[in-house]
């Protein structure tokens, strides 16, 4: 090997050793020490021992090439332990030895490493080979033999760890250990033939291949880790540049050519220092806000998550009760109406009087559970429609003529108008859901209207092809305010509980969602409160299911 080509090699080396001095440093300054951190920690100072002490052993002379020799063979004796305990930790795994047997493996490997500087034991000497330009070592006879076996032994049993970590891995993170996997068992090859195999059979000329391949391992690693976020990468850029910029300026200062030079490069990494220093620790803090608002939003989700897991239960459980409530309340119903009309036999005025209190709150009590049963139903996305193609206005007539009662009893001046009256105004709607509606809406206008009037009226918007149904009444009207409330579940009017103290605020939301599952709309109009309202319900001729 010539000169140059044994200058190119020491700067390629020393520059992998920088690279791996700021890895190392990157990843201690990472605030989780986990033990896969720890463990990259302590294979990559052994890693940079090895690959700093195969450049010095290029460029010191002979006085101290014995010392740097037995450097280099002590930092490769620690890489494959650290780089084992490592595989048995990374990702997020914890250690699996006993204490015993850590202790164990320790002992051993740092006894094999410290055997190097016994004289004679594994290395005997260095020589300067005149005819290769280089310098080669002759070696122990059991001394390197027994370094020799543990070498090959421990990197052997990493690979057969990562082996059963690659098959027992999940899909996310089998490409993050595929990669490790590739690199160490490249690199151990690399390094054992190169700085092993081939010096035992007395051929140096490949010395420098195996620590130079060690930092495409190292690399790789930090890359996994990377990938597993064990340290943010925005950060690692900062610091990266931070320290990248510190070593020019302590560069410029070392080889600076005068003394005032000198001093205003190292006044200059002394303001670069601080200066990085803080800008490290704000990107620190902007890491670790981010990370409390990604925990705090994880944790926000998952309490949203399980409230809406808790509303569904509810929902399904308001839906069982109601739907368990309505039979009873039908029984009583029928035969509180079969004792009024007499078909049970005689009663007294007195007994009556109690019957007919029984039936109208049992029919309260039953439209209230109605019309929790459609929302839980609107909830849970349960809700039927049946569509068929009807006459509104038959409907609408229907409606009137069931509640022709009521409405004689209510005193009001009621009246219902249609623009013409030779159309049938046929919808496309589910029958009994489109008549709850109507219903809902006359006997809400009736319930807030002491006194007046109820004008009804079907029209047909020829412009934009509508038909509207309208109640408007001389009630109690509505404050503007309260308006955008109305139709949400339990919207109330502020004036309601003076007139009907039974509402539930349920029954116009109910009507907005089956009127919405129709394709039309259904709004309220009111000059305020003691001014009367409007409820307008617009449909489209034969509208879609």
């Amino acid at each position: 090997m010539d000169k140059l080509a044994i200058g190119i090699t020491s700067i390629n080396l020393l520059v992998a050793s920088v690279v791996v001095v700021i890895l190392i440093v990157l990843i201690s300054l990472k605030r989780q020490k986990t033990l896969a951190n720890l463990f990259f920690i302590s294979f990559g100072t052994f890693v940079f021992v090895w690959v700093f002490s195969r450049f010095l052993f290029d460029v010191v002379g002979d006085g101290s090439v014995m010392l740097v020799t037995h450097m280099l063979y002590f930092g490769a004796a620690l890489i494959p332990v650290s780089l084992l305990l490592f595989i048995y930790t990374f990702p997020d795994t914890k250690l699996t030895f006993s204490k015993v047997k850590l202790s164990i493996i320790l002992i051993v490997s740092f006894l094999v490493a410290l055997s190097v500087f016994i004289p004679d034991w594994v290395i005997r000497s260095v020589q300067y080979n005149l005819v290769q330009d280089t310098r080669t070592i002759t070696f122990g006879s059991l001394g390197y033999y027994i370094y020799f076996t543990y070498i090959v032994s421990f990197f052997s049993w990493g690979i057969v760890k990562m082996v059963v970590r690659l098959r027992l891995s999940f899909e996310k993170e089998r490409a993050q250990l595929e990669l490790i996997f590739l690199s160490i068992v490249v690199s151990c090859l690399v390094g054992v033939t190169c700085n092993l195999i081939l010096p035992t059979l007395n051929i140096f000329e490949y010395f420098w291949i195996g620590p130079f391949f060690s930092i495409y391992m190292v690399l790789t690693i930090a890359y996994a880790i990377v990938r597993y976020q064990l340290f943010d990468i925005k950060l690692v850029i900062t610091e990266t540049f931070t320290f990248m910029l510190w070593l020019l300026i302590l560069g410029r200062a070392i080889f600076s050519t005068s003394i005032l030079d000198s001093v205003l490069n190292y006044i200059l990494l002394l303001s670069v220092i601080i200066i990085g220093i803080f800008l490290i620790r704000g990107v620190i803090r902007e890491v670790e806000q981010r990370e409390h608002i990604e925990a705090l939003a994880a944790d926000l989700q998952k309490a949203n998550d399980r409230l809406t897991e808790l509303d569904r239960q509810k929902s399904e459980f308001v839906s069982f009760a109601t739907h368990q409530l309505r039979a009873p309340l039908t029984a009583m119903k029928g035969y509180a109406s079969l004792i009024l009309e007499g078909d049970m036999g005689v009663v007294t005025e007195e007994t009556r009087g109690a019957i007919s209190r029984i039936f109208e709150s049992t029919n309260t009590l039953t439209s209230i559970v109605d019309d929790y049963l459609n929302i839980t139903r609107i909830e849970l996305g349960s809700m039927k429609y049946a569509f068929e193609t009807i006459s509104l206005r038959a409907l609408i007539e229907d409606v009137i003529g069931e509640l022709k009662p009521t409405i004689n009893k209510s005193g009001l001046d009621f009246s219902f108008t249609v623009d013409n009256p030779a159309a049938n105004y046929r919808v496309t709607a589910d029958r009994d859901k489109l008549k709850q509606v109507i219903t809902n809406l006359l006997d809400n206008s009736m319930k807030y209207t002491p006194s007046g009037w109820i004008k009804v009226s079907l029209t047909m918007d020829k412009v934009r092809h509508l038909f509207i149904f309208q109640i408007k009444d001389s009630g109690i009207g509505i404050s503007a305010e309260t308006i955008p409330l109305l139709f949400q579940k339990f919207g109330r009017a502020s004036n309601a509980n003076k007139v009907n103290i039974k509402g539930t605020g349920l029954g116009l939301f109910v009507a907005k969602e089956i009127i919405t599952a129709h394709h039309g709309t259904v709004h309220v109009e009111s000059e305020g409160e003691g001014k009367g309202s409007t409820f307008i319900v617009e449909m489209e001729p034969f509208a879609k299911a």
